[in-house]
């Protein structure tokens, strides 16, 4: 691929990247580190170079097999959330997608293990990723400081809950389609800590492999 598509030009350039990041700080994104993976990761090469010049606006875009690539905003607001309350070394990311938020959160955090349940959308690979279901999680390496859920189950997995390590953050949208929101689970002793982080808008979660 040429340093041109990884790069950018016109809107895909750096300013269009600054003014994006702009947009994110106004909406109350505050980790630096979060801001700069939002700004330094090439989101036009996660898209169909037909929605290429789409690719910094601050909305979800189509990426097939009836999958989007989310909102920066939301990816940016769920990395910044999973980061808060401690360390991250050891990750699990349930819906690789396109692998757009992948990217993000890979070099924020030690380790990061990434599933998704449709194979062709496997694209990325510098990271521990498997096809397989989400919803069971990833139990050989568990336990997890932190999962992050790109897809809205009706209620919490609670294989995923079970996979926290004692202090660990899970970050998910939850809901049936139009009265999803995204959700902090923080597991103490004895009890699973529930935060609510806001309205959101994701494809649903489904279990099984496609």
């Amino acid at each position: 691929m040429s340093d041109l598509r990884f790069s950018g030009i016109g809107m895909t350039s750096a300013r269009t990247r600054d003014r994006l990041v702009q947009r994110l700080r106004e909406q109350g994104i505050a980790n630096l580190s979060v801001l700069e993976r939002i700004r330094n990761v090439p989101r036009h090469i996660f898209v169909d170079e037909a929605l290429g010049s789409r690719a910094y606006e601050d909305t979800a875009l189509p990426i097939g097999y009836g999958q989007t690539i989310s909102q920066p905003y939301i990816v940016a607001r769920m990395t910044e959330a999973l980061l808060q309350g401690g360390a991250a070394e050891n990750v699990l990311e349930v819906g690789t997608g396109c692998g757009y938020q992948t990217a993000v959160l890979a070099p924020l955090v030690g380790r990061l293990y990434t599933i998704e349940r449709i194979e062709p959308l496997l694209g990325i690979r510098n990271v521990r990723f498997r096809h397989g279901d989400g919803t069971l999680g990833w139990s050989a390496h568990a336990p997890y400081d932190g999962i992050l859920v790109a897809a809205a189950p009706l209620t919490v997995p609670e294989s995923l809950i079970g996979q926290l390590r004692v202090g660990g953050r899970l970050i998910v949208p939850i809901g049936p389609e139009g009265e999803q929101e995204l959700v902090r689970f923080t597991r103490g002793e004895p009890r699973v800590e529930r935060e609510s982080l806001g309205p959101v808008a994701f494809v649903p979660l489904l279990g099984g492999t496609a």
